[in-house]
């Protein structure tokens, strides 16, 4: 009786019960890994009281705590005679029970006999790529651009995105730019930010001649952070008083103080202590509230300043760098990560909206048979509805700000979420549901306000129907050619690849395609040790080799025989031409790709095995573009997307 009131339990609370792997076998969750979850998302179901007592509670929170409508959508379930007052101060008499549709889009609220319901009304679409218009791009690593600095920032996106829109690119797609931890030089995954609302300081342009020392083709990360802040501090000094920051710090809202406080703690309890997270802090400031939290900050204001004119001043050079932008089709393409570091700014400063007993991955797949704990955690659900969603749209309009365009890492969240409880392993955790339609709208109604469009990466284990829902919204999927395949494995043609989407060669997770033709994936297998037998898999190659080349071929983009394995370059040719003859309505060749470098920028399930987010393209901006190499696939590319 007691799994059966678990089971009930977990359905209200949008836990998937039963659920089907990338082999589409059914699955069944365990009333075990249930009670793990449910408990750490805060529902208590130990005994068939407290399953009473949580379904009581999730009952509590179930009336809506706003409304999030489509234009054109009734107000529905309500009655009675009302006002609605919208978001620019119209007062709207209406009588719930005969009124015609909402078409006002934006933030309203609905003032009746019931109290004051906040009304948002969204466009039925996100802003869309002009039909006919086929667009390309390229993507880069921030870190990777190479100039007489230790790591690129965005002084050096600037420049690399003034030369490929001298090259014709309508679009650069960039690696996440949420703050890390600032002063811990270790924690450099543009994937575990400490909070996805701000930005990384260490992408500020803090000018020329800071680092004295060779830069190479890894970066150093240890040695170059610390450098970059001295620079940074001695700009602050310089500039502590000019008028545009100090009108920044006097309108610093809550959760920007919030972060302040936080980078300014992390800074003094990582070098005195080690801490890596606000956890490790002694208890009294593990609060934002609490009263040393307040003392620190006074005595410690010159700090918090600090910590406020790095923001400031990263968001006036990320403004600079999309400035060379103003020529291109879109312009820059800010990446959104699915997560955050549980140890981070946004779960100490605001804790209460995240999911903090939880973790989130992937289930078992294809590559990674245990599944995946990416270490990271998210919004909670009930969260979200509870707080009408602000924190989404801050976060939204966050990673639209400066931006033509944004891409949502693992979009498959924006439906469901494998989520781990913290400390177990991947295969005790359970798919997670979130208000999809909700957040489809909000996304659609933030894409028309900064006039952004969005990219959803829809990969991984795709639920039935996922692709179709968001490309009624007006999101672009992603067509990642080493995927694109048939059931027997062989290459698809890209003549059948999907219009409302984004055409791509690679991405920051794959080998470019330059590697891939040589098996340097492969080497990597064998280098780290990997379980399975590498000659099979180099015979495997083999075969996937062929199979490409005989895609290309049938395109016409490729002639004559199959190059060698140590021959990528006409491979590379053929595959960014038939990748750019795509109907996609847009295409990006990821930097990798376009320059014919055979290394990857990470290698999933490793952290220090492989250089994971330290590798720099070879050369500067200017010269890369201008190699013969590079010329001829610009070339292919401008050709290919006329048609």
């Amino acid at each position: 009786m007691t799994d059966q009131a678990v089971e009930r339990l977990a359905q209200a609370a949008g836990i998937s019960i039963e659920w089907e792997d990338a082999d589409s076998t059914a699955r069944r969750v365990s009333p075990e890994s249930l009670r793990l979850v449910l408990s750490g998302l805060g529902f208590a179901c130990d005994g068939e009281a407290q399953c009473r007592e949580s379904m009581a509670m999730l009952g509590d929170a179930a009336g809506p705590s706003c409304r999030v409508l489509q234009a054109g959508e009734r107000i529905a379930g309500l009655y009675g005679a009302a006002q609605l007052v919208l978001e620019d101060g119209t007062r709207l008499d209406l009588d719930l029970a005969t009124e015609p549709p909402v078409t006002a889009i934006g933030y309203h609220r609905l003032e009746w006999s019931g109290g004051v319901l906040p009304i948002i009304v969204a466009p039925p679409r996100c802003v869309e790529i002009a039909p006919g218009t086929r667009p390309w791009g390229t993507a880069a690593q921030i870190y990777s651009l190479r100039d007489e600095q230790p790591f690129g920032d965005f002084g050096s996106l600037a420049d690399f995105v003034s030369q490929a829109r001298n090259a014709g690119a309508d679009a650069v797609m960039m690696s996440p730019v949420h703050a890390l931890f600032t002063t811990d030089p270790s924690r450099y995954s543009p994937y575990s930010p400490s909070s996805r609302h701000f930005l990384n300081p260490w992408f500020a342009d803090a000018g020329r001649g800071w680092f004295d020392d060779e830069a190479g083709g890894l970066i150093d990360w240890q040695q170059a952070v610390p450098a970059k802040l001295a620079a940074l501090r001695r700009l602050y000094d310089a500039k502590r008083d000019d008028p545009g920051f100090r009108s920044f710090a006097a309108g610093a809202d809550a959760a920007l103080i919030g972060h302040a406080r936080f980078e300014a703690l992390h800074a003094h309890f990582f070098a005195s202590t080690g801490a890596r997270g606000w956890q490790d802090w002694p208890e009294v400031y593990r609060r934002p509230d609490a009263p040393a939290v307040e003392q620190f900050a006074r005595d410690q204001a010159g700090e918090i300043d600090f910590h406020l004119f790095l923001q400031w001043w990263t968001d006036q050079s990320l403004s600079r760098a999309g400035d060379p932008a103003s020529g291109m089709a879109i312009g820059l393409v800010t990446d959104l990560a699915v997560g955050l570091d549980p140890g981070g700014s946004h779960a100490w400063s605001r804790g209460e909206e995240l999911m903090m007993g939880i973790g989130i991955g992937a289930p078992p797949d294809a590559f990674q048979a245990a599944g995946q704990n990416w270490g990271i955690t998210s919004f909670s659900p009930f969260a979200l509805q509870r707080l009408e969603y602000a924190p989404f749209i801050g976060l939204i309009r966050s990673a639209m700000r400066h931006a033509g365009g944004i891409r949502i890492d693992h979009a498959l969240g924006l439906r469901r979420l494998w989520v781990v409880p913290s400390g177990a392993e991947p295969l005790d955790g359970a798919y997670l549901r979130f208000p999809e339609q909700d957040i489809l709208r909000l996304i659609a109604l933030e894409s028309h306000r900064a006039r952004a469009l969005v990219i959803g990466e829809d990969l991984g284990v795709v639920p039935p129907g996922f692709r179709d829902t968001i490309a009624e919204r007006g999101l672009m999927g992603m067509r990642v050619l080493p995927f694109e395949r048939d059931e027997a494995g062989d290459f698809t043609p890209s003549s059948g690849w999907d219009e409302q989407a984004a055409a791509m060669t690679s991405t920051h997770d794959l080998t470019p395609i330059a590697g891939w033709w040589q098996g340097r994936d492969i080497d990597w297998r064998e280098k780290l040790g990997a379980a399975g037998d590498r000659e099979a898999d180099r015979t495997q190659r083999a075969t996937e080799r062929s199979s490409l080349w005989q895609a290309c071929s049938d395109a016409g983009v490729a002639k004559g025989l199959e190059p060698a394995p140590d021959q990528p370059e006409p491979a590379l040719d053929a595959v960014i031409a038939f990748a750019a003859q795509a109907p996609c309505e847009l295409l990006i060749v990821p930097a990798e790709d376009l320059f014919g470098l055979d290394e990857a920028p990470n290698l999933p399930g490793t952290v220090d095995e492989h250089p994971n987010w330290r590798r720099r393209l070879p050369d500067r901006a200017e010269a890369l573009f201008a190699r013969d190499d590079v010329s001829r696939r610009l070339t292919l590319i401008r050709e290919a997307r006329k048609s």
